[in-house]
This record gives C-alpha cells, structure tokens and sequence, in this order.
C-alpha cells in the first residue's frame, strides 16, 4: 500500500510512522508514506498556503492553489478514477472513523490524506477532488494531521503480514462488534489478585467462552450501544445472559436446545 498525505507539517510524522507495527510494516516493503509539504506546491515566494475567508470572519483558510497542484502531480486529472486509490479529506464534517472502516481503507493499494488546518480548506479543493471525508470524532483538533495518523496505525493493523499474529486483527476490541475481553500475565497473583481460574485450566473451550462471556460484561457496561439490533445465536444469548447476570441484571438464561448433536441457533429481534 502507498500513502501520501498533504500537509503543512511533513516533519510530524517521521517519528510515529517509523515505529511499531506502521514502522515494521514500512520495513517489510507492505507499506509506504509519503508526507508532502504543501509548501513545495506554493509559487509565490513567501510559499503562502493561507489567506482570509470570504465574507469576513476569524481565522484563516488554506488556498486551494498548493492542492490543486499537489494532487495534480500525484494523480493526474481531477476526479480521474484509479482501480484501488482514494482521496480522502480529514474534516470534522465527515462520517466517523470505525473499524470497519480500517478494514475497508486496508483494501486500497493508494490513500491520499489531505491535512486541513486553521479554518479548513477551500470548498472548490473538495468539490473538485475529494473521494471521502472521514472524522475522527467530535471535537477540535488543530489540523488533520493527528487524526491521519490515527486513521494510518488503525488500517495497518488489517495488511496482511503487519502484526506477528495474523489473529490478532480479528479479536481486539470492535473487529466483532464487542469490546475486548480482559487481559492477565504473570504473576498468577498479584497483590492478592488472582488470574480467573477458566484462563488457567488449559481447556481451550472454556478459555473460549469464558472470553466471549468478559467481551459482552464489558460492552455492557461500557458501550451498549454496540449490542443494540445484535443479533445472537443460541451460546451468545446464554452467555450475555450470564454476563448480564454477573452485574447484576436478574435475567433467565436461556435453555439450550440441541438437535442431531448440534446447538439450534437463533435470533433475536
């Protein structure tokens, strides 16, 4: 995978992207970044990448001019489609980052980032060339260089051959829908606390379940928006119902039915 991001502030990312999974990843040849200083696109001596909005009003807002000719230089035509490239504009107006949509921006082989600052970018460098705007929450930062950076270590996670264990995309924290089950190492005890009995048998069923059962215990309680319209097989309704139970929450547990040696599997409305 290629990135270039458009920027103001190219230096910003030498240190985060060359470290960890991003910077092994770098290392390995499965990905590469290119921050470009918008300042190289300028052609006024002063290399001038503001101006003052329109109408009046506080702050500034970045020119269209070192864009254009940026991505003119990277891409060709504008709105000129490439099979597997995407132009993306990081504003607080976009639809908000996720998971899935790590996953999905991992399937490009090209992503350009456009770093706003100050008071945004030039409405026309939108309407002209952007593919997506994309947020990463609802607060202000002060320019898309974070949130970019954010967006980068996310989607990595997802090329094949970035992380050691191949597995460990799939089970952290959202890449089912549920928050990620509790973690221990050594020591069995610490300070008096000990390790959960199931992740010390050995048997791998248990250790299964008794993970599924902490993901749902701790979605519960901390993000029950992600259950809502979730649709559950028979094992996850009894385990988010003894979930459920361990908190506090006086719920039956259903009775699981088996048919030709086979748990039925059912939904919920």
């Amino acid at each position: 995978m290629k990135i270039h991001i458009l920027t103001i502030f190219p230096e910003m990312f030498a240190g985060p992207m060359s470290t960890s999974i991003v910077g092994r990843a770098c290392q390995k040849g499965l990905l590469s970044i290119e921050p470009h200083n918008l300042r190289d696109y300028t052609k006024d001596k002063h290399r001038q990448i503001d101006d003052r909005p329109f109408g009046g009003g506080a702050g500034m807002v970045m020119k269209a001019e070192p864009f254009f000719e940026a991505l003119t230089t990277l891409v060709g035509a504008p709105k000129e489609k490439k099979e597997g490239r995407k132009i993306i504009m990081v504003t607080p107006q976009g639809a908000t980052f996720s998971q899935a949509k790590a996953r999905e921006l991992a399937s490009y082989s090209e992503l350009i980032f456009l770093c706003g600052r100050y008071e945004g970018i030039d409405e026309r460098v939108r309407e002209t060339w952007v593919d997506e705007e994309v947020s990463i929450g609802d607060y202000v930062l002060t320019g898309g260089e974070l949130p970019t950076m954010v967006m980068i270590d996310a989607l990595v996670r997802f090329l094949p051959g970035a992380l050691g264990d191949e597995a460990s995309a799939e089970e952290e924290s959202f890449s089912d829908g549920l928050l990620e089950y509790p973690q221990y190492t050594r020591p069995e005890v610490y300070q008096g606390m000990a390790v959960p009995a199931p992740l010390l048998s050995g048997h791998h069923e248990q250790i299964r379940r008794w993970r599924r059962k902490e993901a749902f215990k701790r979605t519960y309680q901390f993000r029950r928006d992600l259950l809502k319209g979730r649709s559950l097989d028979i094992e996850d309704q009894v385990l988010f119902a003894e979930a459920l139970q361990e908190v506090g929450i006086p719920v039956e547990i259903p009775l699981r039915k088996k048919k030709r040696g086979r748990t039925k599997h059912v939904t919920r409305d």
